[in-house]
């Protein structure tokens, strides 16, 4: 089954119909009849059977039925289910229904603009075409992305000859799924940790976008799953921003390395890995200044940052993750496009995804920046950071667009 073909269902089962009722039949009214002598003889026993019984019945004890073992439906023989496995499949559902409700807002504008461009053309015509291809380029999926779907859609017309707008909104949807999915084939979305010894991220993004948040809402989830976590507030470069992180460090339950306002940030850096190791710590967080109207500075500092680092561990930093605010849209391609030229970016955060309308944007840095997205925002709580999952997000963008054929 493709991809799109999992997305399809996913939508369709929805739609399954509620159960027939029951057919009338002519044979009810010899029912009827049969009710009044079944009501007699039925009455009759139970008074019999009411004499025959003691004055007092001990109470039948239903059998208890253990929700964790489940009936083998060939061998008819009882197996335990792995509480872990329940469990797994629960969290999905959880996070299937937070991309869906998170998406909802780009999903209803997306759907939006394409019921509109389909009430305002009566056919499949070289307007319709550039029509379709500003309506894409304005859900934010990029420029490069809508002119190949545009394009690989006027073949598709012309192959089924296609007259009516309103017959190929599946097919739009189709091929933006195909695209997004050929260009993730080899596209790694999991955090690089290490299982033996300590995993080093660096963070960077510019002011304002929910940085020193997404590394406080990850350093509460690694602290729930047992790990032992440090940050380092390594954005010396604003008083806030420590103050901040370390805020962020008393909720999470984490205890955050800092420096002086206005000092070295490499300094910071380097206390925090030398202490981290000394702890035995398994991840080490660190938060780096954003500016961006400087980039020599910017890439002197970070360069600084990681030759301290990679003296202590050769192979760290193992990630750099660069945070974007999805709400900013196509200002977030921008911000992404000239950190990918100031450092090695290994993926990106994306954060207030649930808040904006511009969910598409996900689609353009995928085809266009080719960096793999490995953390959303969801939400405002502090467990609403999560793993991304192109699978739940495809869903959540496109399922409720489809239509029935």
């Amino acid at each position: 089954m493709g991809f799109f073909d999992k997305i399809k269902k996913a939508f369709m089962n929805e739609k399954e119909t509620e159960p027939a009722e029951i057919e009338k039949d002519d044979t009810l009214k010899e029912v009827g009849e049969e009710e009044a002598i079944t009501e007699e003889k039925t009455q009759a026993e139970q008074e019999t059977t009411e004499q025959e019984q003691p004055d007092s019945l001990e109470p039948v004890e239903e059998p208890e039925i253990d929700p964790l073992i489940t009936v083998n439906p060939v061998t008819q023989a009882e197996e335990l289910v792995d509480p872990a496995i329940i469990e797994e499949q629960e969290e999905e559902i959880i996070l299937q229904e937070k991309y869906e409700k998170g998406l909802e807002k780009t999903r209803k504008t997306f759907g939006e603009r394409l019921n509109e461009l389909f009430a305002n053309f009566r056919s499949v015509d070289e307007d319709f075409f550039e029509e379709l291809e500003e309506t894409l380029i304005g859900a934010d999926v990029g420029f490069d992305t809508a002119i190949k779907i545009t394009e690989s859609l006027r073949q598709e017309v012309k192959l089924r000859n296609v007259k009516k707008p309103a017959a190929i909104q599946n097919t739009i949807i189709e091929k933006m799924v195909d695209l997004y999915e050929a260009e993730g084939i080899e596209e790694n979305n999991a955090l690089n940790i290490q299982e033996n010894g300590l995993t080093v991220m660096l963070f960077v993004g510019v002011n304002g976008v929910g940085k020193t948040t997404s590394i406080g809402k990850l350093a509460h989830e690694f602290k729930q799953d047992g790990k032992k976590v440090l940050m380092a507030a390594a954005d010396t470069f604003r008083a806030g921003a420590i103050d901040q992180l370390v805020v962020w460090g008393e909720r999470a339950g984490v205890e955050v390395v800092r420096g002086n306002a206005g000092g070295d940030p490499a300094a910071v850096v380097f206390d925090a890995v030398d202490r981290a190791k000394a702890e035995n710590a398994d991840i080490l967080l660190v938060d780096t200044a954003g500016r961006l109207q400087n980039k020599v500075n910017l890439m002197n500092e970070l360069d600084k940052i990681k030759r301290v680092i990679q003296r202590e561990l050769p192979d760290a930093p193992h990630e750099v993750l660069l945070v974007v605010d999805a709400t900013t849209g196509q200002n977030a391609m921008s911000q992404a496009k000239q950190f990918k030229e100031t450092t090695d970016v290994t993926g990106l955060v994306l954060t207030k995804l649930d808040g904006t309308a511009k969910g598409g944007i996900v689609l353009a840095i995928r085809n266009e920046l080719h960096l793999p997205v490995k953390l959303v925002g969801l939400g405002e709580g502090i467990d609403d950071l999560e793993p991304f999952d192109a699978n739940d997000f495809a869903i959540g963008l496109f399922k409720g667009l489809l239509k029935e054929e």
